[in-house]
């Protein structure tokens, strides 16, 4: 495997630019927008070199999908929003649901720690899905970036409420209570069976075996993502934009 810069030599190199910034730019506009582009160029950079440092290409994760979501995992982090900040989650639905598009990070160790199946909203979509929404009764997936809250035991067996803070995009997410769950029709036997994943009311569930695995992982406050290409999304994202 390559070897590149850590991240803490990226925020150093990062750190030295923004200082370079307060010396020679002009006037308190001036620095604060060099400061803003020098640290989005810090978060570009240290995204590039995990994406690539972690093979993720390999693996199906698409590069657009990783650098917005480090980039929000990175703005999230930086205002307070995660409690477990080492864990970043994300579910790439620009791929087909029959593949395992769902992917837990280690942003600390640069390790992909489980990746697996997961299933989108009936009304997104069926093999793969384009369609999403914020609203009430919608059986839509909701794009963006939620923060995990509590583990509880209900009809789909262990599951994890996620707490969206894409306004306008997933805030709608607890009231629709959209969680993690397990299902069983979200499997390969499905999948053989009917040549299609099975889809949900709007949750991201994912195979039933894994459910004991993934959520003690990635619950109580950490960054969970779900992306797709969509101009509207990506331009409008407060936590992206922000």
């Amino acid at each position: 495997m390559k070897k590149y810069p850590s991240t803490t030599t990226m925020l150093f190199l990062a750190l030295v630019t923004l200082t370079s910034f307060r010396v020679h730019a002009s006037g308190k506009n001036n620095i604060k927008e060099s400061k803003k582009a020098a640290e989005m160029r810090m978060i570009a950079a240290t995204a590039t070199i995990m994406y690539e440092e972690m093979d993720l290409a390999d693996s199906g994760l698409s590069r657009k999908a990783f650098q917005y979501a480090f980039t929000g995992y990175y703005k999230m982090k930086k205002k307070g929003l995660l409690r477990l900040t080492h864990i970043l989650t994300i579910c790439d639905f620009s791929q087909s649901s029959s593949v395992e598009r769902m992917y837990v990070i280690d942003v600390r160790t640069r390790r992909v720690l489980y990746r697996t199946y997961v299933a989108h909203g009936i009304n997104s979509g069926e093999e793969y899905a384009t369609s999403f929404s914020n609203k009430m009764e919608s059986c839509k997936s909701s794009l963006g970036f939620y923060v995990t809250t509590g583990v509880y035991t209900g009809a789909n067996g262990l599951s994890l409420r996620i707490n969206g803070v894409d306004k306008g995009f997933n805030d709608n997410a607890l009231k629709r209570a959209i969680v993690i769950h397990g299902a069983g029709y979200v499997s390969k036997r499905i999948l053989k069976k009917y040549g299609v994943m099975g889809t949900t009311f709007g949750c991201p569930a994912i195979p039933a075996e894994m459910t004991t695995q993934i959520i003690p992982v990635v619950k109580n406050g950490s960054c969970f993502f779900i992306y797709y290409p969509s101009t509207k999304y990506l331009s409008r994202s407060a936590i992206i934009n922000g």
